[in-house]
């Protein structure tokens, strides 16, 4: 009954973000990027099977320079993987079992971050959002190193959590829904959680993915009333993502990724080594306010 309440509450918040979207598109028409549906498309496939999408695209916008400055790279994310994340959330809520209070919970407290977190963000000046773009990049690949070497916590097997590991979960989901905001993807930190606290992995896929799709369409929501966002761009990456999804969870399901992890160590490490020294070097700090409209 839960899961069916979320999954409702899921599709009702993509709704209302649908129309959010098509109204900001409708003021500023513009053609879908062809190029932010391809590179969507290529992050989101591999996020389905356990490599964060957000990891991958922080250096390529960051690299492509398709945002007007780093500040934006986080709200530019968040609204043009909102539906992807949908899908992702709709496919591991139905296909992992996990504890629906547990579920709820998280889901609830990772929103709520996320509600704060977006204000947050909007104040924030440029440098300090590198230096925590950066540091996520640099947890990302550490996480993705330790995948390849055999030394993540391995789990238990369990679905469901004691009342004091159900609360740490609960807590750090909300700090995780703020940091969305500033660019950092709660797939590693959560995974990481859950693993620690005993339960098996693959419980935290339905966590991630369900508070990750309610989190980026409830902040979305603002970021597309009050950001400058490169609208064409964020369509793209929607339009490419999601039949990406689709084909990842069930016609591929899985891959040999260790190289291809590797792969991303390096990109993402390279690219928080950018971002920090930006941060430390950037001169004059610009908010994403006055950086719009200059």
């Amino acid at each position: 009954m839960i899961l069916i309440v979320l999954q409702v509450v899921l599709t009702a918040a993509t709704l209302v973000f649908l129309v959010a979207l098509a109204q900001a598109w409708r003021r500023r028409p513009g053609t879908p990027s062809i190029e932010g549906a391809l590179f969507s498309a290529v992050s989101n496939f591999f996020d389905t099977l356990g490599i964060s999408s957000f990891a991958t695209t922080t250096p390529y916008l960051k690299f492509r320079r398709l945002v007007a400055n780093d500040a934006m790279i986080p709200a530019t994310m968040m609204v043009g993987y909102a539906l992807p994340t949908v899908a992702e959330a709709f496919v591991f809520t139905n296909a992992v079992k996990v504890d629906p209070i547990l579920l709820a919970s998280a889901i609830t407290s990772c929103v709520a971050g996320a509600i704060v977190g977006v204000r947050v963000a909007a104040v924030l000046p440029v440098n300090p959002i590198r230096v925590v773009m950066g540091i996520g990049l640099l947890v990302a690949a550490t996480g993705f190193a330790l995948s390849n070497l055999g030394l993540m916590p391995p789990g238990g097997t369990a679905t469901s959590l004691p009342p004091l590991p159900f609360a740490i979960v609960v807590a750090a989901s909300f700090g995780f829904g703020i940091l969305v905001n500033l660019g950092v993807g709660n797939f590693a930190p959560t995974l990481v959680l859950v693993s620690l606290l005993g339960m098996d992995p693959r419980a935290a896929f339905p966590i991630m993915m369900a508070s990750g799709a309610l989190l980026v369409l409830v902040a979305g929501l603002r970021i597309i009333r009050t950001r400058p966002l490169n609208l064409p761009l964020v369509i793209g990456m929607s339009l490419g993502g999601i039949p990406a999804v689709l084909v990842a969870a069930f016609i591929v399901k899985s891959l040999p990724i260790t190289q291809l992890r590797w792969g991303v160590v390096v990109v993402v490490t390279y690219a928080a080594g950018v971002m920090l020294h930006a941060a430390a070097t950037g001169g004059r700090v610009a908010t994403p306010a006055e950086a719009a409209s200059s």
